[in-house]
């Protein structure tokens, strides 16, 4: 998912201003890393999630992901979606009106 310009637009957050525009897409990128990390995580042996973290390769990471936890598609795009409805429930607060 990319978190740009246009997903700020998707949110209704156009009218944020600038000098918070990157910092939020920053902040969204970061919250669902951790969110998606726990939820992927639980269910997981710790030398499964050893195993995990001692990936670097995109590919190979995905590859492990979908032996290891077939529902990580599933956990991610419904991760995403709850963010994207709590961003939307709180769209006046963010772009301060």
């Amino acid at each position: 998912m990319q978190f740009d310009e246009q997903f700020l637009q998707e949110m209704g957050l156009q009218a944020m201003p600038e000098e918070q525009k990157q910092k939020f897409l920053d902040y969204i990128q970061a919250e669902l890393e951790i969110r998606i990390g726990e939820r992927i995580s639980k269910g997981l042996t710790e030398a499964q999630l050893n195993e995990f973290d001692a990936i670097t390769d995109p590919a190979e990471a995905a590859k492990w992901l979908e032996q290891n936890r077939p529902d990580y598609r599933e956990i991610v795009n419904r991760t995403i979606e709850e963010m994207k409805e709590e961003i939307r429930a709180n769209r006046a607060r963010l772009v301060g009106a």
